[in-house]
């Protein structure tokens, strides 16, 4: 801890008085990190927490004596723990302000009362004890010298006579573990930042400008520059804090507040010192915290800023528009992969350009500028270079291509390039997000001679005429262009900007001859994204009008290529190619014969498929779903599917696949009656057609109705024989998919029993990829709802396997293995081996998961295992911290995780010892505060913690001074009888208390009660029954008591 606090921490300049930490996100994320390992200290090593430090640590703290409650002794001024050391020191003191704690123990009850206010505790705390470390082992044991390796540290601790030597050389160990982590996750957060550079500055303060001025809708008074002079990397600022990765100074007036010098630097935007005197000399010292943009700075120091930004945003995104960037708000799942905590949920178009321009320059290094460095404009020079070779072309072919010339595809690039940072933004998809390294070629690298030979045949293609240009086709075309030198070579030559200019003649050869060559080298993700730069997609979707076969099945196949990355799928929507393509597929009914000879003819089959394949890569995006749904896609592929042709199956099945994750195209998908033809086809011979249909049937079946239809057209038996075939695991990914599925409903469960298929499933637990395992699993704890599937997999082996996979560290499997343990440890025999394979302590300890959903799903595992286990209660306590941990996970915000851990509350609480021990720890305010919700699930179960934890001490007197009594009330209007059960349990146990009494009959229970009475419900009757009995002995007393 003391290298990373010196080493990693960012520290304020010293000053007048001690050196504080300075408000980054990496320091916050560095006391994140303690703070984590500081609360779980306690029940993770309890001996250890134990440990008495040499010195105490010691700070001013904001914490009030009343926060302190149970294990202290509390005055106005002073608090001292019960808990002392063996000269009967207190381990933990407070006298307002100061605080002295002296172990890891009071530490983490500390932090867990500071609650909100954890943060800055903790933060005060390092800023007085600058070497924590020194003042808990002692000075000898120092670690703030990067060189203090551990064997060095135990090496002193085995030379101290200390008794206690052992549990010191544990704590030792611990935080040296500790300080790596902090070194570690130091680089991990500061890798991760993005670094802002003059072209991101730049255009903020542009678009800024344009929405400046006076009156109430204008965004600032002003912005302006300190310098007008910029240099040749887009800095404004003077060289020697260029150095510092300072670009440029900013002075903006907001209409609410002060003129701000701002700071723009490679770190983030600060505020300075502002300007020292009227010659513009300014102070570069900063003042105030380090904000990621320019507009997060301002929308914090004005509120006007943010309020009108927020107003603006129509208008913000009918500039974007009016710059041809597409606009993508409306794609409903491509929306969802825009970052939405940035800084509130309105973000405007501006910042969204901002942060995405900031990715795009991440691998730029900010250079400091001078006035005699030289630059190169690299495009101009290509431009230049392509003029020259046009002005040599002569013959037919140039008078036959002027429509795409180097000018022209220049200004394509720039448009695709300007709508490249929204687009980025606007898909859901993941593949190919990043940038590839564009990498070329060194002049002094050992290069194969293909690569001079390539060199030269594109120097012909260049420069010659009609026929020259068809044989320098067909000679590049013998190359081995699937190599990646030669297909760099075309590149770097210069070759891509001619093909793509060849695909604007008339004549047909030299198209043919572009496509094919195209069609080999886009297989390479970097040529992918230098052909959308240069234009080369819109006449991609030109030639899909030809009257040619062959055009159109190249220019298809070329498309399916290109369009592997997101802003390649924007521009073929954008040009119309959607529509086209989809067209293609019905090129049998609407194909003319061409004029020419039919050497550039191809089958309708042919086209069908390149058009099917094109469209399989494009509907990745859920804009170009819905353009494949509108041009009547959906239909044309049934008709597809039916044909026997392994090849034009293949495609047609993959966009079903891609498609079918939406509801509007399952319903479709049903209308057509296209799941009869996916399990006829499982049947195939070709593996990735199998696998195919596999996927489109694991998608498909969300829907009860689809499941159905998988059964009654015959498709479980070939997916369950399927299972058999191991090799090849991606086909089995797609079969555990579609069997999980499948499995939902419990008739397709008593077919895959009579199959076999779960003794298979049991085999597959082990040795197999996550992808599988996560399916696998799914599918078990679907079968185990069942009694005799449940008993199956105890005979096969299976819960062994089950339990070892909670140790993993997957989402997914997590929250599935954790569903079927459940559903196994209903059968006592089950629970006995999970408990002795420690599967109940392994469950425990998935509580402390960061993920809402696995912690949820292991609560909800938590509830059969108790209910079955033998002698459970001392099981539960034997589990060191657990039901602190439980008590403590009712302060989140996920309602699954509450409805769970209420559900295990439950559970615990039937043990009187346990709900002794929960109590203590505060269960009841916290189920209290959990009252005021409308989540009927969580109703339900925290009614029933309610209940059971009414059965000790005073409990019912607390819920009613804890204000949850009159909440439970309305949750008897409630429409689910679950609730009103539950609801009318916790009643009449809190009904046994006189003034619960009062307020459930002030609240207007008595009327509902009594209609509950009537319920064919054997519990509601006698819990409703109960209630009105204690409120009805209540006023007869007091009535009595009256007329007595």
């Amino acid at each position: 801890m003391g290298v990373a606090l010196t080493r990693s921490a960012q520290w304020a300049a010293a000053g007048s008085g001690s050196r504080t930490l300075e408000i980054t996100p990496l320091n916050e994320a560095i006391l994140k990190e303690i703070i984590i390992f500081i609360e779980s200290f306690i029940y993770n090593h309890p001996q250890e927490a134990r440990y008495v430090f040499v010195e105490p640590l010691e700070w001013k703290t904001d914490l009030d004596p009343s926060a302190f409650e149970l294990g202290y002794v509390v005055s106005e001024t002073t608090v001292t723990s019960e808990e002392a050391d063996k000269n009967g020191q207190p381990l933990l003191f407070l006298s307002v302000p100061q605080i002295q704690v002296r172990s890891f123990g009071q530490l983490s009850r500390l932090l867990f009362i500071a609650e909100d206010t954890k943060l800055k505790e903790a933060q005060a705390c390092i800023e007085a004890n600058r070497n924590p470390v020194a003042k808990i082992l002692g000075f000898d044991y120092s670690t703030t010298e990067e060189d203090s390796s551990v064997s060095n540290i135990l090496d002193k601790i085995t030379d101290d006579d200390d008794p206690e030597s052992g549990v010191k050389m544990k704590v030792a160990v611990l935080l040296k573990e500790l300080d790596l982590h902090l070194l570690n996750h130091s680089l991990k957060h500061i890798s991760l930042e993005i670094s802002l550079n003059p072209e991101v500055v730049k255009n903020d303060v542009e678009l800024l400008k344009r929405f400046s001025g006076k009156g109430e809708e204008t965004v600032l008074e002003s912005i302006t520059y300190t310098s007008d002079y910029e240099f040749s990397n887009g800095c404004r600022a003077p060289p020697w804090r260029q150095v510092l990765g300072e670009m440029c100074y900013v002075l903006v007036k907001p209409h609410d507040v002060e003129t701000l010098c701002i700071t723009c630097s490679a770190e983030g935007v600060f505020l300075n010192g502002g300007k020292i005197d009227d010659e513009g000399e300014i102070n570069y010292e900063r003042k105030g915290a380090i904000y990621k943009d320019l507009i997060t700075f301002l929308k914090t120091k004005s509120a006007k800023f943010s309020e009108v930004m927020s107003k603006e945003h129509t208008r913000f995104n009918e500039l974007q528009n009016g710059k041809d960037q597409p606009n993508e708000t409306s794609d409903k799942k491509e929306s969802d992969a825009l970052p939405k905590a940035i800084d509130g949920s309105d973000k405007s178009v501006l910042e969204k350009k901002q942060i995405n321009l900031g990715k795009s320059q991440m691998t730029k290094r900010l250079e400091p500028s001078l006035n005699w460095k030289t630059t190169v404009n690299y495009k101009g020079h290509r431009s230049s270079v392509r003029d020259t070779h046009k002005e040599k072309r002569g013959g037919k072919l140039e008078k036959s291509a002027p429509s795409v010339s180097p000018g022209k595809t220049q200004l394509a690039c720039k448009n695709v390039s300007k709508t490249e940072d929204i687009i980025s933004e606007s898909s859901s998809e993941s593949e190919e997000d990043e940038e590839p390294a564009d990498h070329r070629q060194e002049a002094n690298a050992d290069l194969p001679s293909e690569y001079w030979q390539i060199q030269k045949l594109v120097k012909y293609l260049k420069g010659g005429n009609q026929i020259a240009t068809v044989i320098a086709l067909c000679s590049l075309k013998d190359f081995n262009l699937a190599q990646e030198t030669c297909q760099l070579a075309i590149r770097d030559a210069g070759g891509l900007e001619v093909l793509i200019n060849l695909l604007d003649t008339d004549e047909v050869k030299c198209k043919i001859g572009s496509l094919k060559i195209l069609k080999e080298i886009s297989h390479n993700s970097q040529i992918r994204r230098n052909i959308v730069d240069l234009g080369g997609l819109p006449l991609m979707v030109n030639i899909l009008d030809s009257p040619h076969k062959s055009l159109k099945c190249l220019a298809a196949e070329t498309i399916a290529n290109v369009a592997k990355f997101r802003r390649a799928r924007w521009a073929v929507r954008h040009h119309g190619g959607i529509t086209k393509l989809v067209a293609l597929l019905d090129c049998a009914q609407n194909s003319a014969e061409p004029a020419q000879s039919s050497l550039y003819d191809a089958r309708d089959e042919e086209v069908a498929r390149c058009g099917a394949l094109a469209l399989w890569s494009c509907s990745k995006s859920y804009a170009n779903k819905e353009a494949i749904r509108k041009a009547g896609g959906i239909p044309l592929l049934a008709r597809l599917l039916k044909t026997s042709h392994g090849n034009m199956l293949i495609p047609v099945v993959g966009t079903l696949q891609e498609c079918a994750s939406e509801e509007n195209y399952r319903a479709a998908i049903k209308a057509e009656r296209i799941i009869e033809n996916l399990v006829k086809n499982l049947n195939s011979e070709n593996e990735q057609l199998q696998e195919h249909c596999a996927m489109a049937i694991y998608q498909c079946a969300e829907d009860e109705e689809t499941r159905d239809l998988v059964r009654l057209h015959g498709g479980l038996k070939p997916l369950a024989s399927l299972l058999n075939n191991t090799d090849n695991k991606e086909r089995l990914a797609a079969v555990t998919g579609a069997i999980w599925k499948c499995s939902i409903s419990k008739e397709n469960v008593t077919k895959f029993r009579e199959y076999k298929a779960i003794e298979t499933l049991v085999g597959l637990l082990t040795d197999q990829p996550e992808e599988v395992l996560v399916n696998v699993v799914g599918a078990l704890g679907e079968c185990c709802q069942e009694h005799e599937n449940r008993v199956i997999v105890r005979k096969c082996g299976g819960i062994q396997p089950l339990v070892n996979l909670l140790v993993g560290i997957n989402q997914a499997l997590l929250v599935n293995v954790t569903k079927a343990i459940a559903a196994c440890a209903v059968e006592p025999e089950n629970m006995m081996i999970i408990a002795r394979l420690d599967g109940v302590r392994l469950l425990w300890s998935l509580l402390k998961n960061p993920h809402p959903d696995v912690k949820a799903s292991a609560a909800w595992a938590l509830c059969p295992c108790i209910q079955n286990a033998k002698d459970a209660g001392e099981m539960v306590r034997s589990f060191v911290g657990g039901l602190e941990l439980v008590v403590n996970l009712l302060k989140s915000d996920n309602k699954e995780v509450l409805a769970s851990v209420c559900a295990a509350i439950t559970n615990i609480a039937k043990d009187q010892e346990n709900l002794a021990i929960i109590t203590d720890h505060g269960v009841v305010p916290l189920l209290s505060k959990l009252a005021n919700t409308n989540n009927d699930k969580l109703r339900r179960h925290l009614a029933e913690a309610i209940s059971c934890c009414c059965m000790w001490g005073r409990n019912r007197v607390a819920f009613g001074e804890n204000k949850a009594v009159a909440p439970l009330v309305r949750y008897l209007k409630s429409n689910d009888i679950n609730v009103h059960r539950a609801t009318a349990q916790a009643l009449y146990q809190l009904s046994e208390d006189v003034d619960n009494c009062i307020t459930i009959h002030e609240n207007g229970a008595v009327k509902m009660l009594l209609h509950m009475v009537g319920s064919a419900d054997e519990d509601l009757q006698e819990a409703a029954a109960g209630c009105i009995s204690n409120i009805r002995r209540l006023a007869l007393a007091t009535e009595k008591a009256r007329y007595t």
